[in-house]
């Protein structure tokens, strides 16, 4: 498994561009530099939920972004906001690749009525909008930070199912399966190691996914089903920043939305840049 991995990472990097590199260069720095921010803004930041009298200010030396109607530092909640937004994110990527991976590869492997029975479920749940689903899954299990996480997740358990069945579909015909047969390796083997192939596959679409899932996060904060308050996530800060915009204070849903816009930038870029740096060139062709 290891040797596949090397020899695909070796063949990719040859034929990728200097453009390709530069865009995933520019989105892992937007990323570490939004991490390394929420890591650390506890030295030297505000507190994010220390309410103040200095409601509603605007952006200033003292407050870059702002306060909002309790008089806390938007600045630091956005910031402070992008550790549950991405910690929610990671868990529904984390989750469904989990989930989708293994069953895509069983379906593929052993095929017949296992395979078709699967295939119309996934492909009804992937013909489903994501964000409704989410819906109905957050609204049946509830806030919090894991159950958002896992409601966003199985949306994107299709995505994975789907790809790896197929490119499992295509190798297990292939000679080296059928040496693999040969000498008596067990049905755990061959789909270890047929699994290996889709990895780089898996990790652009776990990066893409990032993306696609902090924007169901906010939008289910926004809809207010996402963390509860006082918890300064993303979507959710959004969602309450809209009822001052016609008040003239727009920094409170401004901000919030910039953030957003920035990290699922950041992960697209991240995602782009994958795809030419690490997908295996057979796939390509």
């Amino acid at each position: 498994m290891k040797f596949t991995i090397i020899v695909t990472l070796r063949r990719a990097l040859k034929g990728t561009s200097r453009a390709n590199k530069e865009v995933l260069l520019v989105g892992i720095i937007i990323l570490f530099v939004m991490v390394v921010l929420s890591v650390t803004g506890q030295f030297y930041l505000y507190d994010p939920t220390a309410a103040t009298s200095d409601i509603f200010a605007p952006p200033s030396i003292g407050h870059i972004m702002g306060t909002d109607q309790l008089g806390r530092d938007i600045f630091s909640r956005v910031v402070f906001g992008a550790r549950y937004s991405l910690l929610v994110s990671f868990i529904a990527v984390g989750f469904s690749s989990i989930i989708g991976t293994p069953i895509g590869s069983i379906s593929a492997l052993f095929a017949g009525k296992l395979d078709r029975i699967l295939s119309v479920i996934f492909d009804a749940l992937y013909a489903f909008p994501g964000i409704i689903l989410a819906i109905l899954i957050s609204v049946m299990i509830g806030q919090g930070v894991y159950t958002t996480g896992i409601a966003v997740g199985v949306t994107f358990i299709p995505q994975y199912y789907r790809v790896v069945r197929g490119l499992t579909l295509s190798l297990k015909e292939r000679p080296f399966v059928e040496a693999l047969r040969a000498v008596g390796a067990r049905s755990r083997d061959t789909l270890l190691h047929l699994t290996a192939y889709a990895i780089p596959s898996i990790i652009v679409i776990m990066t893409l996914n990032m993306a696609s899932a902090i924007l169901q996060v906010s939008g289910l904060g926004f809809l207010g089903l996402g963390l509860p308050p006082p918890t300064p996530e993303w979507g959710t800060y959004l969602g309450r920043g809209r009822d001052f915009i016609t008040s003239g204070v727009w920094w409170t849903s401004a901000f919030p939305g910039l953030m957003i816009f920035i990290n699922v930038l950041a992960f697209t870029l991240i995602g782009e840049g994958l795809n030419e740096l690490i997908k295996p060139k057979e796939m390509k062709e």
